[in-house]
């Protein structure tokens, strides 16, 4: 009797941890799917990296996440066909196809308004320091997009209003986290250069190296990146009022190490342009290719069809890029982690197991931002971080999640 007892503890002790596993396994599962997903026409729903997910229309029957969901606009999945894990929205629509990039480019972007890089004191003509921009509420990384009424263009616009100032207030419409608010900026005459002051560093415009996504050739419209261009001295993200795509040739590769990101090094094409950059998003830097571009780089191109998140999977996959010259390389790599979590630009950790680019760069470097990521013939996504104490591994983007964005 005794023996019979410590067997039923112990089963019931082993189906208590068994149902504490399942049900911690459907939370984290619940955590990392997204609340909507798109499936391609004529195709059933699979989740690549959970297989075994199944989908629920009703709950009493279930099925397997890679057969039919019967056409429902919304399905349960559910672990193993028994525990619920999250209602997730069915949409269906046709994969695009898009030309895949691995071209390197010049950014020229002029900001709209000036962004805030630093703040100062300045020395009255008593020789009192004092900070006027802090003192009118301003910080760092906010965005002056107005003077006195007048759209600010260039660092030279508000400085020339504050030295023709006289010391009289000057009132500024300014943008801090997506709200705009109004502040007053009393000039200090400085002392040692006799000139009004405000206090503060600002900045209009910022360059750099890129790489192209990919391309839709019927409209032209492109993607790079697959993050924003930040601010290297605030970290925020650069509002763009116009810019600038042109080519570049990469001349040189400081390669990457441990603890120390490398970088592509190159000269930008003089009097040469791409097309025009018109929105700098979380997903990446946008723009649309002009007439005489889209012809170079339809005449070579490589187009595949879009995956949607999904679809992407641990497993082998090759990345598209350019280390010397202007011409893209095909390199092997490897997905090791995905994240179906939408909104980000780390839904992926990918490996570089290609030597050449290994010995070349030591990986991926900064540059390489937005070559993109190809797996079972499809656009899986793009490379957008580096991984600083790896670098031959990185972060990559879903090519659905820059698609949403797309012209």
């Amino acid at each position: 009797m005794l023996l019979k007892r410590k067997i039923i503890k112990s089963a019931a002790a082993l189906l208590s941890v068994g149902f504490a596993v399942l049900f911690g396994t459907a939370g984290y599962y619940s955590s990392q799917l997204p609340s909507e997903v798109t499936v391609e026409t004529g195709k059933s729903l699979e989740l690549a990296a959970f297989p075994e997910l199944c989908c629920m229309t009703s709950y009493d029957s279930a099925v397997p996440v890679s057969g039919t969901c019967g056409g429902t606009e919304q399905v349960t999945l559910s672990l193993f066909g028994i525990i619920p894990v999250k209602n997730v929205e069915v949409r269906r629509a046709e994969a695009p196809v898009f030309a895949v990039g691995g071209r390197p480019f010049g950014i020229k972007l002029l900001m709209e308004g000036v962004m805030v890089t630093g703040l100062g004191d300045v020395e009255d003509k008593s020789g009192k320091y004092s900070c006027p921009a802090e003192k009118a509420g301003i910080r760092v990384g906010d965005v002056i997009r107005l003077a006195d009424g007048t759209a600010l263009t260039s660092n030279d616009s508000l400085q020339q209003m504050i030295s023709a100032s006289e010391g009289r207030k000057i009132e500024l419409y300014v943008e801090r986290d997506g709200k705009v608010f109004s502040a007053e900026l009393q000039p200090v005459l400085s002392r040692r250069s006799s000139e009004w002051k405000g206090g503060m560093w600002v900045r209009d415009s910022i360059a750099g190296i890129g790489t192209m996504t990919f391309f839709d050739r019927k409209t032209g419209h492109f993607v790079g990146l697959g993050h924003p261009i930040c601010d290297s001295d605030t970290g925020g993200i650069v509002p763009v009022h116009s810019g600038e795509a042109v080519p570049v040739e990469i001349t040189d590769v400081r390669r990457g190490a441990q603890g120390v990101p490398g970088e592509l090094r190159g000269s930008f094409s003089p009097g040469e342009s791409f097309g025009l950059l018109d929105r700098n998003k979380n997903s990446g830097i946008y723009g649309v290719l002009s007439a005489e571009a889209l012809d170079e780089l339809s005449a070579d191109c490589i187009e595949f069809t879009m995956a949607y998140s999904q679809d992407v999977k641990v497993g082998p996959a090759e990345i598209y890029s350019t280390v010397s010259g202007t011409i893209p390389e095909r390199y092997t790599a490897e997905i090791e982690k995905v994240d179906y979590s939408r909104g980000s630009s780390k839904n992926m950790v990918i490996r570089i197991t290609d030597k050449r680019l290994l010995e070349a760069a030591g990986g991926i470097v900064q540059g390489m931002s937005g070559s993109p990521i190809v797996q079972d013939g499809k656009l899986a996504g793009a490379v957008t971080h580096v991984l600083v104490s790896d670098p031959s591994r990185g972060y990559g983007i879903f090519a659905e999640n820059m698609a949403e964005s797309l012209g």
